[in-house]
């Protein structure tokens, strides 16, 4: 027996010891709301003092259980939609009461936590800027079924035309913000976590790569953004942030069917085991669509405009010591769409990948706080195969005049790194490069027979570096200042034309073009009260022309535009002030701006014939965009109530080569858009309303083709059963109003009436 004592001794105090150093395993608690319900789904973070990080998340009665392998100290942090976040810290995992009740407090509206606006985390109450957010539960209450119809909701923001992504061309769906005027290229940048979603070729963003599964939050900054996120933030960003899985195991799936032959599935899966993660989303979508053209005007040549596409990404990363992380995505993106009449047609391929990762320091000793790295490499390629035509006077014949393919590829990369200093200061330093390589190869046709053969393109290379410092001045003011310097360059660009009846080829080569922008950003925050703020912002701004404006053009019905090698870049000045007034459960928001863009590129009318019109793209001298923007939400009970008011008188205010063009309204803006939401949710129902009006606007720059005023209604119904199953309904358009969405000159308008009626699990 005796000898038997040591190795059991052993044996028992290495049993004490690997207790003591993997701490009590895990922590149960439930968390509910101010009247005693269970808040489902809230997410659960542990940060010990060590700097190890354990997640998860309420089950449908409120019960967590988390993880906590380690001994000492941490900090509990319990976040959920719609409350106040709760923070409580331990000195011991012995002093956390097991099986405890945690109490959330309804959030102010205010409330909410921001990226966009410098590139590191700040409360929207502190932002000196113009930011508009749409959570992941505000998207999935939205009738219509796509990312951009559900940005609609934000006054200001706008396509090229009023279509939305089902139904419009891709080249038509440049977005921009504020009433500065759309254009197919994008005034505004479109970032997808982290990466930019404008076309590389076009500018263009195709919204469908986006299904609404795989977004947990939308956030939009109105306003030249240049100075932190360069080239296409000429009026503003949006930027989309991706679903990530932050449990052992997520699994959300939604189908639905509807009018216009519609049907759409998508699923997404992700799991988190020990520092490995992956996710992965599939979706697709098919409509039919509707006609464009009115029925008065319809002929045999007109047939349904749709759409049919499928997206598939796939995830995975590893993290180390909760401090950094890497990861490796890739997607791949297919559509086909009929564009209203018979032979028009266009195929999109995307094929992308992203390698990326994340440090973060976690430690307290240190006089710099939160110090955080992220890094992007990213590339991929692209094909986009359009067919062109003409349709007579009487629209009951068409024939084929051009078969176009566009191949682009891109490869770029980004990082960027944010620090507190001082304690009240945070630092952001970055940079970014890119490089686009994209041609148009063209074959003309006449008579049904081919005419000509043509290809143009070129490449461009880009580069920027920023700095920011975001202060807070005491307990009233932050002072917010950053500035960029960005440099591209257009090389290796050419036309070359076969003409196929004398066999003979013209080539033209066009010399390098190098052009630079240096956008700086001063912006101040007044916190008078804590219910009382004003601000004031003061920027410059830019956008590069791209590729495909230099050297491709395009047919829209029967209007030819064509491209321009000489284009430069467009510049703007930027200002803005305004004030916020906000409650626990109201909230009133309002800014004056005004924007000067100096040589604004916009498609100028050269002639006018019965079945053609020829436009091209050129530099004007200035437009300015004068305007009121203001926001209003509210909450009553479980009644959450928001309007938005876009005012924006956007001119052309000088054109010296065509004086008859100044003080005409620029193309495609609205004088005036008013939009408002109604959500109601209690237990297992919800309910919500959505609506948009907006004035008349132009669709061509000699004003002569006006777009009547319109207003729009949706509303969305869903009943969940059980704990993740919900049954919903959407009706978009629910007046079946008939909008005038362009004028070709031929009048097409707005889709009727659409219903869809799906099941998600969540």
């Amino acid at each position: 027996m005796n000898h038997l004592f040591l190795p059991i001794l052993i044996l028992f105090c290495f049993i004490q010891a690997f207790s003591q150093e993997v701490g009590q395993g895990v922590l149960r608690g439930k968390v509910i709301d101010a009247v005693g319900l269970p808040i489902e789904k809230a997410s659960v973070k542990i940060v010990s003092d060590s700097g190890k990080i354990s997640l998860c998340q309420t089950e449908r009665e409120g019960n967590f259980v988390c993880d906590a392998n380690f001994n000492g100290g941490f900090t509990l942090t319990i976040e959920a939609q719609d409350f106040s976040v709760l923070r409580q810290t331990f000195d011991e995992l012995q002093d956390f009461p097991q099986a405890d009740t945690f109490t959330l407090a309804p959030a102010d509206l205010r409330e909410e936590v921001v990226v966009t606006a410098n590139r590191a985390e700040t409360r929207l109450s502190e932002t000196p800027a113009s930011i508009v957010t749409l959570s992941k539960a505000e998207i999935q209450l939205t009738a219509a079924p796509t990312v951009d119809d559900a940005l609609r909701q934000v006054a200001g923001f706008s396509l090229f035309r009023r279509t939305g992504s089902r139904y419009a061309n891709p080249t038509a769906q440049g977005v921009s913000l504020r009433g500065i005027g759309a254009s197919g290229a994008s005034r505004s940048l479109v970032l997808f976590d982290g990466i930019p979603l404008n076309d590389p070729f076009g500018g263009w963003v195709q919204w469908n790569r986006v299904p609404t599964i795989a977004v947990e939050r939308i956030e939009v900054l109105r306003g030249g953004a240049s100075s932190l996120y360069g080239n296409n933030s000429l009026s503003g960003t949006v930027n989309i942030l991706p679903k990530k899985t932050r449990e052992n195991y997520a699994f959300s799936a939604e189908i639905f069917g509807g009018t216009q032959n519609t049907f759409s599935g998508s699923t997404f899966f992700g799991f988190s085991k020990n520092d490995w993660m992956a996710d992965f989303v599939a979706a697709n979508f098919q409509t039919k669509g509707y006609i464009l053209v009115e029925r008065g005007e319809r002929g045999a040549a007109d047939v349904f405009a749709g759409s049919r596409n499928s997206n598939l990404s796939a995830r995975i990363g590893k993290s180390f010591n909760d401090t950094a992380n890497v990861f490796f995505k890739t997607s791949y993106f297919g559509e086909v769409r009929t564009n209203g009449t018979g032979l028009q047609t266009n195929r999109t391929h995307i094929r992308q990948f992203v390698l990326g990762g994340e440090f973060n320091s976690l430690n307290p000793k240190s006089k710099i706080q939160n110090p955080k790295l992220e890094w992007r490499f990213y590339g991929g390629t692209q094909v986009y195969d359009q067919v062109f035509s003409a349709v007579n006077a009487s629209r009951n014949s068409e024939t084929l005049n051009r078969v176009q393919r566009v191949p682009a590829q891109n490869l770029g990369f980004s990082a960027n790194a944010s620090a507190v200093v001082l304690e009240n200061q945070t630092v952001v330093v970055g940079f970014e490069t890119r490089q686009v390589r994209g041609a148009s190869d063209e074959i003309g046709l006449a008579n049904n027979r081919t005419t000509s053969v043509s290809d143009s393109g070129g490449r461009e290379r880009t580069f920027g570096f920023f700095v920011q410092d975001f202060a807070r001045i005491g307990a009233r003011f932050v002072l917010a200042a950053s500035a960029r310097f960005d440099a591209w360059k257009n090389f290796a660009a050419s036309s070359q034309t076969r003409t196929l009846a004398n066999n003979q080829t013209t080539v033209v080569n066009f010399p390098d073009r190098k052009e630079t922008a240096f956008s700086p950003q001063i912006s101040l925050l007044f916190q008078a009260t804590k219910k009382f703020s004003l601000f004031a912002v003061a920027s410059k701004s830019f956008r590069a022309p791209t590729l495909n404006e230099l050297y491709r053009g395009f047919r829209v019905g029967n209007v030819v535009t064509l491209s321009n090698e000489n284009l430069l870049a467009e510049k703007a000045n930027n200002f803005e002030a305004g004030a916020n007034f906000g409650l626990r459960n109201f909230n009133l928001r309002g800014n004056f701006f005004l924007t000067e863009i100096s040589q604004p590129v916009s498609n100028i009318t050269l002639s006018v014939a019965p079945n053609l019109i020829t436009r091209q793209r050129q530099n004007i001298g200035e437009t300015r965009t004068r305007g009121v923007e203001m926001e209003v939400e509210t909450r009553i009970h479980e009644i959450n109530f928001s309007v938005g008011y876009l005012l924006a008188d956007s001119r052309i205010a000088k054109f010296p080569t065509n004086k008859n063009l100044e003080n005409l309204f620029v193309p495609q803006t609205a004088r005036h858009q008013l939009t408002f939401q109604t959500r109601y949710g209690k237990r297992d129902w919800s309910f919500a309303l959505q609506g948009r009006a907006s004035s008349a606007q132009f669709d061509d720059d000699l004003n002569l083709f006006r777009l009547e005023p319109y207003f729009g209604l949706d509303a969305f119904a869903g009943k969940r059963f059980k704990e993740n199953l919900q049954v919903f309904v959407g009706i978009e358009n629910v007046f079946n109003s008939r909008y005038s969405i362009g004028r070709t000159p031929v009048r097409t308008v707005s889709s009727p009436v659409n219903l869809r009626v799906g099941i998600r699990w969540n």
